[in-house]
């Protein structure tokens, strides 16, 4: 992550709508939500399942474009724009760590976040891959594959590679979903440390542990922000 301009949101999101036809069938799952998530600040996304809380987070994080509204990431537009330009600034200013995962399961752990290295361009520092591994308790297992990972160890290996670029914002679904209380807490004080230094985090979740930990909680029901 750069300098932060701390006057200038990590995350702003205007009246995003999204829909999706299934034949003659239409979905809204986004309704013109909006959100800003300051530099510094926590933000835990909940709501029932099926009320669109994926889709905005996909939505955010340029992997999906909304059919309208926009998406500013560090100030910059990353909504509208070619998926070659999309990638480019997810890259340098997002983290992203799905429940689908964000590892290639050819790649041993290292190899995975030298990957996510390879398209950053800006100046500043980021943490060494060692220091990355033993923050996130894989220190050990730098050279394991996915398929040799447990499922605490493969969230734990995704949250290294969301971090590898010391992003502007981290969007995270359910990065503490399947480990352990104290594992849990190990990595809530990671992200809350990387909000510390200035970066934007917005977690959905279901957990009551990582809403203890927000500095705000929005709520999603039937793809709007509840009042």
């Amino acid at each position: 992550m750069t300098t932060p301009e701390w006057s200038t949101p990590a995350l702003h999101a205007r009246e995003l709508y999204r829909f999706f036809r299934t034949g003659d069938d239409e979905t809204l799952a986004l309704r013109g939500v909006s959100l800003t998530v300051a530099r510094g600040e926590t933000v835990a996304v909940v709501g029932p399942s099926g009320s669109g809380k994926s889709t905005l987070l996909a939505c955010l994080a340029g992997l999906d474009e909304p059919a309208g509204g926009s998406v500013e990431v560090g100030g910059e537009q990353i909504s509208h724009r070619p998926e070659a330009v999309r990638a480019k600034i997810r890259a340098h200013r997002i983290g992203v760590l799905l429940q689908s995962r964000n590892l290639l399961p050819h790649l041993d752990v290292r190899a995975n976040i030298r990957l996510a290295r390879k398209a950053w361009r800006h100046n500043g520092t980021r943490p060494p891959v060692d220091e990355l591994l033993e923050q996130v308790g894989l220190d050990r297992r730098g050279r394991a594959t996915p398929a040799q990972l447990s499922g605490g160890e493969l969230a734990r290996a995704g949250l290294a590679v969301a971090l590898a670029n010391n992003p502007d914002v981290l969007l995270a679904d359910e990065p503490t979903g399947e480990l352990d209380g104290s594992t849990e807490q190990h990595i809530l004080e990671l992200l809350r440390a990387h909000a510390g230094q200035g970066a934007g985090l917005l977690i959905v979740t279901h957990s009551s542990e990582v809403v203890a930990i927000a500095d705000r909680v929005v709520t999603i029901q039937d793809g709007e922000v509840a009042a």
